[in-house]
């Protein structure tokens, strides 16, 4: 990698994005945050926006427009706002990689837009793959674009193919934590509250990701997205719970070898590892001193514990808009959950009731993903507003 690469972050000021920030604090001679973007934390985007002035600053509520340009047009910030401005911020010809680090199904439009812009992409956002694999695949075959995945995991595997014949693997083994539930009887899970699912006990993430992880729906998202990234056959993709977070997936090998990715879990490293396009940096995270780790555990997933695990194969078998409902009726339901408006155990409710009554689309085109989204997403807050309120 030559020169200064020129990055639109999308997604700055949540979780993934403030660590890319910390990368690019860490590394300004080889990038440059050349565009920022946010939801509605307005505050934090000027604040970071005073900090690595960037070319443009976009955030996603029209309504807080005006209080970004007044606080950051006079140091020469071009400000927008909206979805069309978020897709289109990472066309400019100064942007090298787009990060899509946003949050759930806001990140299919922007990866979209950068395909058909030939950009290259760090996916922080499963969502993507996992709502519209076949159609980011379809628009990739006739891109000059490449994806570099920002999970831990699929980084991981990644890093364990590099060097490797694709022919050669026989399975990719993706760890989870298990989360905060590891050891909790299925009633217990099924009534906790959002305090209990936001105690993850390795990863120190977001709100919507760290419930996901509680549920392992993300687990079955990570499958689902691993099987678009790398194109392994969806039965050859299985989860294993690894409570320590130290090897983050592995690739077994039809000689008999296995490869694992070992580190602690610290995003940083696999943000490095994509935005160098697979080139290293130094120090990019905190050094594992393997001999401090005598143990570690690998124990199969519990799916009367994880229902929400199953949706992997139920979305790779029945492909068409399958998993872009899975993941309407999830987000509508995390928030309610977050909200305490209803149990843990309700989000695979939702989900499953989202499915049964939503329309199937075998062969779905984008504007058949937005329909479904919107759909799913009706169906998912209709059943909501009947279930019992939490007592939590």
């Amino acid at each position: 990698m030559k020169g200064q690469k020129h990055i639109a972050l999308l997604g700055a000021t949540g979780s993934i994005g403030l660590q890319t920030l910390d990368i690019i604090r860490r590394f300004p001679e080889r990038y440059k945050a050349t565009v920022l973007t946010a939801g509605s934390k307005v505050d934090k985007l000027i604040e970071l926006c005073r900090e690595f002035k960037p070319r443009c600053a976009v955030i996603a509520r029209e309504d807080l427009l005006p209080r970004l340009k007044f606080e950051l047009e006079p140091l020469g910030i071009e400000c927008l706002a909206g979805d069309n401005a978020l897709a289109d911020c990472v066309c400019h010809d100064d942007i090298d990689i787009a990060v899509t680090a946003t949050v759930g199904y806001s990140g299919l439009a922007p990866t979209l837009r950068a395909i058909e812009c030939g950009k290259d992409i760090a996916l922080a956002n499963k969502e993507t793959l996992v709502v519209a694999g076949e159609l980011v695949k379809k628009r990739l075959a006739g891109s000059s674009s490449r994806i570099f995945p920002v999970d831990s995991e699929h980084s991981a595997i990644a890093q364990c193919l590099a060097g490797e014949d694709s022919s050669m693997v026989e399975r990719l083994l993706i760890t989870a934590s298990g989360g905060p539930f590891r050891t909790w009887e299925p009633e217990q899970i099924a009534n906790a509250c959002a305090a209990d699912a936001l105690r993850h006990p390795n990863w120190n993430m977001g709100q919507k990701i760290t419930v996901d992880s509680a549920s392992m729906l993300n687990k079955a998202f990570e499958i689902i997205e691993a099987h678009y990234l790398f194109d392994i056959e969806p039965e050859r993709i299985e989860a294993v719970v690894h409570p320590q977070s130290i090897i983050h997936s592995m690739v077994e090998f039809k000689d008999g070898a296995v490869k694992a990715q070992l580190g602690m879990p610290d995003m940083r490293l696999p943000i490095a590892y994509a935005i160098g396009e697979h080139h290293r940096l130094p120090a990019a995270a905190k050094t594992m001193r393997i001999e401090d780790f005598c143990k570690l555990t690998f124990e199969k997933p519990d799916y009367t514990r994880f229902p929400c695990l199953g949706f992997a194969a139920m979305a790779l078998k029945e492909r068409g808009n399958t998993a872009c409902v899975i993941n309407a009726a999830n987000e509508i339901a995390v928030a309610a959950f977050l909200r305490g408006e209803i149990k843990f155990g309700d989000i695979y409710k939702t989900i499953a009731h989202t499915l049964e009554h939503s329309d199937f689309i075998p062969a779905p085109d984008y504007s058949d993903y937005v329909a479904s989204n919107a759909e799913a997403r009706a169906k998912a807050s209709e059943l909501i507003s009947k279930l019992q309120p939490s007592c939590c």
